[in-house]
C-alpha cells in the first residue's frame, strides 16, 4: 500500500540548516583539508549538499552499512558491505551519518575507523532521534527529531522514498 507522507522538516528548513553546518565546519578546520566518510545509502543527499557548503580541500569516499534491511527496526546487527577505498591515517575525518537512532551501526564503524588511525574523527549525523542511549558525540548535528520512523531526503522505507526533497513520515491512519 502506498501512503502520502506527512512533511516533518521542509526542504528550505534542510537547506538552511546545511549551510550552518558548513560554515561552522569551514571555521573548525581552518587551513585543513578533511576526508569526508558518506554512509550510504542514506546519508547520501546529506552528504553531497554539505560538502558544496564546506569552503576547504575535501576528500569523498563512501561506505556502505546496514542494521535495518527493509524493515522499521534495527534488527541488532550492523553489516558492512563497502568499506574505505581511502587512507585515513592522519587525517581529519568527518563521518557523515543519515540518523542516529539506536547508535548501534555508527558505534560499530567507528570503532573500525579507529583502528585506521585518524588524527581526529568527527561525526555529522542529519537526524539524531532522543532515544539513542549510545555515548556517540554528535559535533555536527542536522536535526533532531521525535520517534517516528522517518523517509525521504534520502532515508527510506523498503527502498522507496528517497527521492522526497523533505523529510517526512508515513501516517498510515495510526
Amino acid at each position: 500500500m502506498n501512503y502520502q507522507p506527512q512533511e516533518l522538516i521542509s526542504s528550505e528548513d534542510i537547506a538552511l540548516r546545511i549551510k550552518e553546518l558548513g560554515t561552522q565546519i569551514t571555521r573548525d578546520y581552518s587551513g585543513k583539508e578533511v576526508v569526508v566518510i558518506c554512509v550510504l545509502k542514506g546519508a547520501f543527499m546529506f552528504c553531497s549538499d554539505l560538502i558544496s557548503e564546506i569552503d576547504l580541500p575535501v576528500i569523498l569516499d563512501f561506505v556502505s552499512l546496514s542494521s535495518y534491511g527493509d524493515g522499521k527496526v534495527s534488527t541488532g546487527e550492523v553489516k558492512m558491505d563497502l568499506d574505505l577505498g581511502t587512507s585515513v591515517a592522519g587525517k581529519e575525518v568527518i563521518v557523515v551519518e543519515d540518523i542516529v537512532d539506536t547508535g548501534l551501526t555508527l558505534d560499530f564503524f567507528l570503532k573500525h575507523l579507529n583502528l585506521k588511525k585518524p588524527a581526529s574523527v568527527r561525526v555529522a549525523s542529519f537526524l539524531k532521534k532522543p532515544k539513542d542511549n549510545s555515548h556517540i558525540k554528535i559535533d555536527y548535528l542536522g536535526f533532531e527529531i521525535e520517534d517516528k520512523f522517518v523517509i525521504g531526503y534520502g532515508l527510506d522505507y523498503a527502498g522507496r522514498y528517497r527521492e522526497l526533497p523533505y523529510v517526512g513520515f508515513l501516517n498510515a491512519g495510526q
